[in-house]
């Protein structure tokens, strides 16, 4: 299994990693930067790991999207903020998380027209912005709780404006399984993490070391307003509404040319 050290990723898995059950499979467990695991699932290198929506459409054939532990929501979306306040996107180097986050498409549907961009792991992007490397970033995960503390400026609430033009949850990330594994190992899988989550949900206190042992940012309210922001009903059940919101982002990509092929079958559902 592959997460990330992301609080709401800590949260769903911290019950399974730490032994708090006892779990129908077998697993081990690598914490790497989403975006590791991104390229990581261009290679189907895990079986069960967290992705990006944003890379989904590149290994779609590889990979089926749990209806548990995904990030969706409202507010919760990508920030892109800047040392000034209006610089021109078309000229100025742009931090991004990576070449396949949701975040680094959404800002492709959102701007037209973007300077250089350079890639860089997410915690990365806020001391970049403050050593003069890039003039403009994209924030995700913690960072977009603190960036103010450091002087920023918001240039565009990129989860705001996809509410305001599809009236969904914004689709971030998700647990994925590989297509070829046995329809009653994906069972097992997908019954693993729902009570992972639903320990958690239980008692936070059990797997809260844990989750601070791998946070980036160590302020315990700026993990809490993490969690209230990225764990969420869409977290415990995807739901209609979820499932909408990903047909959405996936049709959307396809208007811009970023996504050629109709995706089916994206979900397992046990």
């Amino acid at each position: 299994m592959g997460l990330s050290p992301c609080p709401n990723d800590t949260f769903i898995f911290g019950a399974l990693i730490k032994g708090l059950f006892s779990p129908r499979q077998k697993y081990t467990f690598f914490l790497e930067d989403v975006e590791t695991l991104n390229q990581w699932a261009l290679a189907r290198r895990l079986p069960v790991t967290k992705l990006s929506f944003g890379v989904f459409p590149e290994v779609a054939t590889s990979y089926q999207l749990l209806p548990v532990g995904a990030a969706l929501g409202f507010g919760c979306g990508p920030l892109l903020v800047a040392r000034r306040e209006a610089p021109d996107l078309g000229r100025v180097r742009i931090a991004v998380p990576g070449l396949h986050t949701t975040a680094y498409l959404l800002l492709r549907l959102y701007a037209e027209e973007l300077g250089p961009v350079v890639p860089l792991r997410y915690d990365r992007i806020i001391p970049a912005l403050l050593a003069g490397e890039v003039e403009a970033g994209l924030l995700i995960h913690e960072g977009r709780f603190v960036y103010r503390k450091y002087g920023l400026h918001c240039l565009a609430d990129l989860g705001k404006w996809w509410e305001e033009k599809t009236s969904l949850p914004l689709p971030l990330g998700g647990i994925f399984v590989r297509r070829d594994l046995r329809p009653e190992v994906k069972k097992a899988v997908l019954e693993d993490l729902k009570e992972s989550l639903l320990y958690a949900r239980r008692s936070p206190e059990a797997v809260w070391d844990f989750i601070v042992k791998n946070a980036q940012e160590m302020a315990p309210e700026t993990i809490k307003k993490h969690l209230a922001a990225f764990v969420n009903d869409f977290t415990y059940d995807l739901g209609p509404e979820g499932k909408r919101a990903a047909c959405a982002f996936f049709a959307s990509l396809r208007e811009r040319g970023l996504l050629s092929a109709e995706l089916k079958d994206f979900l397992f559902e046990g």
